[in-house]
């Protein structure tokens, strides 16, 4: 395996944020978020972990954020705005970065990005 980071973020309500990345077309890849109060979703090789609400959970700054790098920017963007989801129209970076940005119902903020080719 590859070595690779993945986002632990905090949710204010896991059954919302899985309503939410659904429609992004994640899928719950663990136990309902009930069980463990933890979710574990994954988009093709993508995998984005939520921790709801505990003692733990008010200590966290949110909103909170992370980067998903993907092979077209644009493709994604018009995919999830077909699927109701509004984000940021997307732009071309002076770091040759095809980027937008989309909120979730917590507030944490996916910057999402592919290199433009060149």
């Amino acid at each position: 395996m590859d070595d690779r980071a993945v986002p632990i973020l905090p949710s204010r309500d896991l059954r919302e944020s899985l309503e939410f990345y659904e429609r992004l077309g994640f899928e719950n890849l663990g136990a309902p978020p009930e069980e463990w109060n933890y979710m574990i979703l994954g988009r093709g090789t993508i995998r984005l972990h939520f921790m709801g609400k505990s003692p733990e959970f008010s200590t966290w700054s949110t909103p909170t954020s992370c980067y998903v790098a993907v092979a077209d920017a644009d493709a994604l963007h018009d995919e999830w705005t077909r699927s109701g989801i509004v984000a940021d129209v997307p732009v071309t970076t002076d770091y040759a970065m095809r980027e937008f940005t989309v909120e979730d119902p917590t507030g944490n903020l996916l910057r999402v990005g592919s290199v433009v080719a060149s």
